[in-house]
């Protein structure tokens, strides 16, 4: 005896998909596939939260505002973060064994916006730090924060991926996320 025969029905084309034989239609406005411009105009659609990275570099603290912050595993306690070969700040995140990681809260856009800039003085006023564990910066006012200890630093293209282990930290800040949204910094909207 064989089994009955399941009858399949292709699924409906959607209005983008090609048909057979010929190239992809991209939507009115989309980039060419495959290019930075592509990928760019997708990931402004994607709300990310807000983080400062931080660490020493021969006894002067260094930072810079990241959108790429991802927890990878509870067991262990893993996070992940890029960062690109010519940034300033990667000199030291390349060279320390211990980081900071801050969780920045939507009274924090400038702080933010502080450290994304090129050529600014991050750590200095109005910005509040103290050297915290493993000599890593530890900034005021954060919603949370974590010193990780490097456990890879992978390449990818002209990033980094960096892995980290969390050591210590604090997750008592009060306040709501900082998101980075349409290439603005936004507050979370209810």
């Amino acid at each position: 005896m064989t089994a009955p025969t399941v009858p399949t029905v292709p699924p409906a084309p959607s209005p983008r998909s090609p048909r057979p034989g010929t190239a992809p239609v991209p939507a009115p406005g989309a980039s060419r596939p495959g290019s930075p411009d592509l990928l760019r105009s997708v990931f402004r659609q994607h709300a990310a939260g807000v983080a400062v990275i931080t660490a020493q570099d021969g006894g002067r603290p260094v930072g810079f505002t990241a959108t790429s912050l991802n927890s990878v595993s509870a067991d262990p306690p893993l996070l992940s973060f890029t960062i690109g070969t010519g940034a300033s700040s990667w000199p030291a995140v390349r060279d320390s064994e211990y980081l900071g990681v801050h969780i920045l809260g939507e009274h924090q856009r400038e702080l933010a916006g502080l450290f994304a800039r090129s050529g600014a003085d991050r750590f200095g006023p109005p910005t509040g730090w103290a050297a915290g564990p493993h000599g890593v910066p530890v900034l005021d006012g954060v919603l949370a924060w974590l010193v990780c200890r490097v456990v890879a630093r992978v390449p990818a293209g002209e990033h980094r991926v960096i892995i980290a282990e969390a050591v210590v930290g604090d997750p008592a800040g009060e306040g709501r996320p900082l998101l980075y949204h349409q290439g603005r910094f936004n507050a979370l909207r209810d």
